[in-house]
């Protein structure tokens, strides 16, 4: 019998991915971790929680009920996988687990649409209860319909720190300011660049424009400093610096993020081929226009080939699909061509917003040594520092070794971008040359119970 076609991922990118395999007459197998299917941007509350579509998904709700409706009409077509969590890959099978026991998938074709995650820079106290990530504090929002606080700080960098602090505000918690940590005020230049994102920049301005609208103060140019805690050892207050001086902000919590990351791990382990992308300052997964990795018959889609935006990722999954169909003799779809002119139309402004919401790679040289780096293992910024300087080495993996940095649970998918920006300084070489943190199985933990009941 004939492994199937694997999609990973149900947000956008794979749920296009799916519509455009079953026009053509395949059934292909949806694998995602989430219990409903729609990603992070279209994520979905538990039933006895759910709310007008209009307040979930703002400009975005007619997007969100094309996709909706659109797995609607394909749940007969598919083999959907909701709650089921890829830990390991290799050629022609994913080791999986669903309902607490652990089995292996095979595959002939593989579609990797894995998304991205928060994009995050130590500052002092930032394990601190009450301390979110921009993603965590959506999805406590979106999911949960609670919030992570009541007087809540946003600081980092990104459209999604707009976005977030937005929802929270219309939600009703108290925002207590914005912190930016790039200057997008001072970004003229790249305003035409930007203006090319049409309804993308111009609902951008609207968040900025709404929170000031409500009182809530964006700080641009703005630096943490130090997250202060009280008695009860929860966050409290953050200590920044805006235009030379330190101030404080009280608050009950703090969601940070500094834009996103692709999750690239499925691919790292099936030995695809990386590049470095100097814009996104990241190791991506190489693909050619049409989302061919190089490895055979697995191709790439949506965040996880490239932060690009959950518009871009449904186009992407599109293009990924037809490209697999092309290779398996079926033939182009029909907006084949439509989709690839529409993602090239998009690159200049991408491009764009890699440098206006740059992360603050030039700050790593100023992470005070007591910082903790890598939060799974307890690994302050000078323990690593006292790494490189004592080995000469400057590659990541070799660093891991010597000290254990993104040994621990997350696999360095938290602290490895921060952990490769401060090896670059101390070592002072080019971010490239550190190289990315391998990715091994289990790429996620996996309780050792679960796999020895797939072995029952």
């Amino acid at each position: 019998m004939t492994a199937p076609i694997v999609i990973i991922g149900a947000g956008p990118a794979g749920i296009a991915a799916a519509g455009v395999l079953v026009e053509a007459g395949v059934k292909p197998v949806l694998i995602d971790e989430a219990p409903e299917f729609g990603g992070q941007v279209f994520r979905q509350p538990q039933p006895e929680l759910m709310r007008p579509t209009s307040q979930l998904y703002g400009f975005d709700t007619a997007r969100a009920l094309a996709n909706f409706n659109a797995v609607a009409s394909l749940r007969s077509d598919i083999d959907y996988r909701p709650n089921t969590q890829i830990w390991g890959a290799a050629v022609g099978m994913l080791h999986v687990v669903n309902a607490g026991r652990a089995s292996v998938q095979p595959w002939s074709s593989l579609v990797i649409a894995s998304g991205a995650m928060d994009r995050l820079f130590p500052v002092k106290g930032w394990t601190a209860p009450g301390v979110y990530s921009l993603g965590g504090a959506q999805v406590a929002l979106k999911a949960d319909a609670s919030l992570v606080g009541r007087r809540v700080l946003f600081a980092g960098t990104g459209p999604l720190l707009y976005l977030v602090a937005y929802q929270y505000a219309l939600a009703g918690a108290c925002v207590v300011a914005v912190l930016e940590t790039g200057r997008p005020h001072r970004a003229w230049r790249h305003v035409p660049a930007l203006a090319s994102g049409k309804a993308i920049f111009v609902r951008g301005l609207y968040y900025m424009a709404a929170l000031r609208a409500r009182g809530v103060a964006i700080h641009q140019g703005a630096e943490p400093i130090e997250v202060i805690c009280g008695a009860d050892e929860k966050v409290a207050a953050l200590v920044f610096r805006h235009r030379r001086r330190e101030r404080i902000l009280a608050c009950d919590a703090l969601a940070i993020g500094h834009g996103l990351k692709a999750e690239s791990q499925i691919a790292d382990l099936l030995g695809a081929e990386f590049d470095f992308d100097e814009g996104q300052r990241q190791w991506l997964p190489r693909a050619d226009l049409d989302g061919r990795s190089t490895i055979s018959n697995v191709y790439l889609a949506g965040d996880g080939m490239s932060v690009r935006g959950s518009g871009l990722a449904e186009l992407t999954g599109r293009i990924a699909a037809s490209a697999l169909l092309v290779d398996a003799g079926y033939g182009a779809h029909a907006r084949l061509r439509r989709d690839r002119r529409l993602v090239e139309r998009s690159a200049r402004f991408r491009r764009a917003l890699d440098k206006v919401f740059a992360y603050p790679h030039a700050k790593a040289s100023e992470i005070p040594d007591e910082v903790t780096v890598c939060r799974c293992e307890e690994l302050t910024a000078g323990t690593i520092r006292q790494a490189v300087l004592a080995s000469g080495e400057t590659e990541i993996n070799r660093i891991k070794a010597f000290c254990r940095v993104g040994m621990g649970r997350c696999q360095g998918r938290i602290c490895g971008q921060a952990t490769a920006e401060l090896i670059a300084a101390t070592g002072g070489v080019p971010i490239e040359s550190v190289g990315r943190i391998r990715a091994q199985a289990p790429i996620k933990p996996v309780p050792l119970c679960e796999l020895a009941k797939g072995l029952s």
